[in-house]
């Protein structure tokens, strides 16, 4: 039997529950093996005191009854939307027939399961309402009679409506007892599993679905969150030893080459962490093997500028360079940007240009036939020592005499085909340093990027203004209207404003755009009072700006990705030159954009977006000395969940802090998602904000078991749990740097 033999199809629910139950399982989970079965844990346990009667029960305390439910009672609550629910129940557990009632808010779940006639044991704190006592949404666990009252703690599970918690508990005691102890295969060296004091694996299987106490529970949730942990940190450990093997070329640059007139030429001082980044990667370029680096930092901390310079010590020392965006707008913004910083050093091939000047090209799909034939030879011929593009450069006819340097921006909006399509264009493995202008969690960063080497700038640059951000009630009248006073006042001053909006039109969501709130258990409605209008599109706001008479003297564009290649560089170049005063945009601009006289961003319905994009768009202001401000326009009331994430924002500009409420906003459980792995082997367990210890105990363990070496033929069960645990899915995913 291998270590995950549990989670073959040889072993199969039907072998255990019979084909009718194995059949209700996997129409509601979608599980067919005792592997996934087992691994459906608990989402938290209810923990039963000392078992009370009804007609006992001390004001404020927290206890534990057996009842029987009397009668079930729905209204609709009159100060918020949504109903109560009223259980009024008998004690189950003597001749005492006191009652006592149980009040649920929005209690879909006690709907379903609290019938008439039905028993159950329920928990929670006891208070007084009008003269009577009741437990508020308490926990309860279903019983088939008040004899089955257990004092164990009870493990309440992710359950559905045909499976409820009663019907899973029963089916995974059925599953312990059918699975003998030499089905629970230990892979973890047994010296591993004593320094980190978690239980093998059958005892974990058998505390986590059926504890004697909490903490058991809890233990042996600590016990699957490591050996998840483990199992990635190993898989990236070896990653990285592989990597350190591979062959590159060293770029060491030149002491009086385009690099050194380069940075002769800045007028300004880099900051600090500019300069230990630069360092970093510097280095790097010089060893045999490739570089694999995540540049990360805020909004505008210059991240740009130090790419730059690395394309110029691979440039130095002969090689070529590639820069790879993933839209136009940022594409034809990081090659104006460029070409603006290089100067004349930028301009190689051109009449009058320096003797040490590159070529820098720009490759996207909206360039007419000349301009690409232009680019695509210069790529092959070796003239062009920067080549910017989208996805464009990733085309079989894209090649390069000698690509030593791939610099990839917002590395997560490309796949891992795109990346390896550009490490094929280099004989010798290039290369790679991924830029973020998301600020990541050092836990995740550990967790998710283990094999990159990181570098992290959180200093600003000289010149970057403050950002005053402020939430705009519009349930509030007048608050609308200064919404667009304010955007009147900064135009009048000659400077320029973003308006931000969700969608592009009532027909058609902006594909750019994926917010990362859109939660829709998030939304639970809150407050009475006008309804919420639908979100404002750019298409509306275009209209409502253009009837404007205090907008009748003012050139607006609208900015989005429905419009075509020419028409997003007519907008932008309208805006970036100061013809055009207010810009209409989705998240098209969220990152990259950079024009300095820009100084007040609107977002409007701010709710539809994530902490990360609100904290993105807001960098888009103040980028040339001018005080900058964030205004974020909502129709919610102050109380409503959502705008808790709202006023993270506002209350900080601190990307990082902001990165970490995200992160805990999002409810990240499984960090690499099945929706981005698409593997049933992703994280089901660890938590990278609550297991930050763990995980960097698990990295540590790993790196020291892998010692240098690319197997782990000492331990052929660990090793075939990594492989059967990083299957291709994961395996796609792990290769995302």
């Amino acid at each position: 039997m291998t270590p995950n033999q549990l989670f073959t199809p040889e072993t199969t629910l039907d072998s255990v529950l019979g084909t009718a139950t194995a059949r209700k399982v996997e129409t509601a989970f979608g599980y067919v093996t005792v592997g996934e079965m087992l691994a459906h844990f608990p989402r938290r346990y209810m923990e039963i005191g000392e078992l009370s009667k009804i007609s006992d029960l001390p004001v404020g305390d927290d206890v534990t009854i057996v009842a029987e439910v009397q009668s079930v009672n729905q209204r609709r609550m009159q100060s918020r939307s949504g109903f109560l629910l009223e259980v009024v129940v008998s004690d189950a557990l003597g001749p005492d027939q006191s009652t006592l009632r149980m009040t649920f808010f929005n209690g879909f779940e006690a709907k379903r399961d609290l019938q008439v006639g039905s028993t159950a044991m329920f928990s929670g704190k006891v208070t007084i309402y009008r003269n009577h006592l009741e437990l508020t949404q308490p926990d309860y666990s279903l019983l088939d009679t008040a004899a089955d009252a257990d004092p164990r703690p009870i493990p309440i599970y992710p359950a559905t409506a045909k499976f409820p918690n009663k019907k899973i508990r029963d089916v995974l005691a059925l599953v312990l007892a059918g699975v003998s102890p030499s089905g629970f295969p230990e892979f973890i060296p047994e010296a591993i599993l004593e320094t980190q004091r978690i239980p093998t694996r059958v005892l974990a299987y058998e505390n986590i679905h059926r504890p004697q106490t909490v903490g058991q529970g809890y233990a042996a949730r600590t016990r699957f969150a490591f050996e998840e942990a483990f199992l990635l940190q190993l898989a990236l450990a070896q990653r990285r030893v592989y990597r350190l093997q591979q062959p590159a070329i060293a770029r060491h640059g030149s002491s009086d080459g385009l690099l050194s007139a380069f940075d002769k030429t800045l007028p300004f001082t880099l900051t600090d962490g500019q300069i230990t980044s630069g360092m970093e990667i510097s280095a790097d370029l010089v060893r045999g093997h490739p570089m694999n680096r995540l540049l990360q930092g805020e909004v505008g901390s210059g991240k740009t500028l130090v790419a730059l310079r690395a394309m110029l010590q691979v440039i130095d020392s002969g090689g070529q360079t590639a820069l790879l965006a993933p839209t136009e707008v940022l594409a034809q913004q990081h090659y104006q940007s460029i070409r603006k910083l290089l100067g004349s050093l930028g301009a190689g091939g051109e009449l009058g240009s320096d003797p040490r000047a590159t070529r820098v090209d720009i490759l996207t799909g909206s360039l007419n036939t000349a301009q690409r034939k232009k680019a695509l030879l210069g790529a092959a011929s070796g003239e062009t020592g920067i080549l910017v593009g989208t996805h464009a450069l990733l085309a079989d006819m894209v090649s390069f005499v000698d690509l030593g340097l791939v610099v990839v921006d917002e590395q997560h909006r490309f796949g891992v085909e795109q990346r390896d399509a550009m490490r094929s264009k280099a004989e010798t493995p290039p290369h790679m340093l991924v830029m973020t202008a998301t600020p990541i969690p050092r836990t995740v960063a550990m967790t998710v990027f283990g094999d990159l080497e990181i570098s992290l700038m959180k200093s600003l640059p000289p010149g970057r203004a403050p950002i005053s951000t402020h939430l705009v009630p519009l349930q509030i009248p007048k608050m609308q209207q200064r919404l667009f006073t304010r955007i009147a006042e900064e135009t009048a001053k000659g400077h320029q404003v973003y308006v931000v909006c969700p969608r592009i039109s009532e027909k058609t969501a902006e594909d750019d755009f994926l917010p990362a709130a859109a939660d829709p258990e998030s939304e639970a409605p809150a407050g009475d009072g006008p309804p919420k209008p639908a979100s404002m599109t750019v298409e509306k706001m275009m209209e409502i700006l253009e009837s404007m008479p205090i907008f009748a003297d003012t050139e607006i564009r609208a900015l989005h990705g429905r419009m075509s290649s020419d028409e997003k560089f007519e907008a932008m170049q309208a805006f970036d030159s100061g013809k055009a005063a207010i810009l209409v945009a989705t998240t098209v601009i969220e990152v990259g954009v950079d024009v300095h006289n820009a100084t007040l961003m609107v977002i409007i319905d701010a709710e539809n977006f994530g902490i990360s994009q609100l904290h993105q768009l807001r960098g888009r202001v103040g980028r040339g000395g001018l005080p900058g401000t964030c205004l974020m326009a909502t129709w919610l009331d102050a109380d409503h969940p959502s705008v808790a994430r709202l006023q993270a924002v506002e209350s900080t500009t601190d990307g990082f802090i902001l990165a970490e409420s995200d992160l805990n906003e999002r409810r990240e459980g499984d960090i690499l998602g099945a929706s981005q792995s698409g593997s049933k082997s992703a994280l089901k367990v660890l938590r990278v904000m609550k297991d930050a210890k763990l995980i960097a105990r698990a990295r540590t363990t790993a790196e020291s078991l892998v010692a240098g070496e690319v197997s782990l033929d000492s331990y052929p069960g660990l090793q075939s749990a990594v492989e059967a645990w990083v299957d291709e899915d994961m395996q796609a995913f792990l290769e995302r740097g």
